[in-house]
């Protein structure tokens, strides 16, 4: 009897030196297959900012806007330098052509030839409509940065496709931001966004933007449909379609000052 637990003891001590074997194994066999799977989310955020954006960038763009009462659509050029320079000139039709708006860091202008007039754009109106649509001043300039002005995190919401990572952005203390939340869907492959849905600080949904039509300009594949839909507003919309848009492209020193901003063209 008392060999036989003494071997007892011996085969347990011999099963448990085999079991944590295996659990010292365990980190360097399943931790860098989970680390392969799990996205950079900063990197997939970079790639949402600058997804229209290079050093510089140039295009042209369409914007059809829709309510109950009625519908019309403006025809827009667009320059860009980094996230910080952005000029929009409108070009049709007659009765808005002309209409240029200017950003340049966290400043912004808009320029009416009617009344021969350029004015400035308070910080305060940055979250205002611009041109009647369901884009705002912020929206058409980025004068806002996922990168910079959110905190930024991964999540795995109820309703979640496997094809898409979901990233959840809240704005940080003390930044004029309107949303208290904003989520971004994009495809597992490329980090192309396919939708981003807004939240006022009640957690409702106010707007929601679709990407769609993916083409390719020069070396770069973007979705090139914009849909903003205002979800309190029923029956309104806006629809962004780019027609051409190149990248790193050489632009005059001049692009991006108050004199071009009254150029005509």
């Amino acid at each position: 009897m008392k060999v036989f637990d003494i071997m007892e003891i011996m085969s347990f001590i011999n099963q448990l030196k085999k079991m944590l074997i295996i659990l010292t194994l365990l980190p360097t066999i399943v931790l860098p297959v989970y680390a392969q799977d799990m996205p950079d989310v900063q990197q997939i955020i970079d790639k949402i900012d600058r997804l229209f954006r290079s050093d510089t960038s140039s295009g042209n763009m369409e914007m059809t806007i829709t309510t109950e009462n009625w519908t019309r659509t403006l025809i827009m050029e667009i320059w860009t330098e980094d996230l910080d320079k952005t000029l929009i000139h409108i070009t049709s039709p007659k009765k808005d052509a002309g209409i240029t708006t200017l950003r340049k860091d966290t400043e912004m202008w808009n320029y009416f030839p009617k009344i021969n007039k350029v004015m400035k754009v308070p910080p305060s109106m940055m979250m205002s409509s611009w041109m009647g649509s369901d884009f705002t001043n912020d929206d058409l300039v980025k004068e806002s940065s996922m990168t910079r002005d959110y905190r930024i995190k991964l999540i795995d919401p109820e309703d979640a496709e496997p094809e898409n990572y979901y990233v959840e952005l809240i704005p940080k203390e003390d930044l004029p931001i309107v949303w208290a939340k904003i989520i971004v869907a994009v495809r597992k492959k490329d980090y192309i966004p396919v939708w981003e849905a807004f939240y006022d600080d009640k957690g409702r949904r106010m707007r929601l933007m679709t990407f769609s039509d993916i083409k390719k300009f020069g070396n770069r594949e973007i979705p090139s449909v914009l849909e903003m839909r205002s979800l309190n507003k029923p029956g309104k919309k806006t629809i962004i379609i780019y027609k051409n848009i190149e990248f790193d492209m050489e632009l005059k020193p001049d692009v991006f000052t108050l004199r071009n901003l009254q150029r005509k063209r």
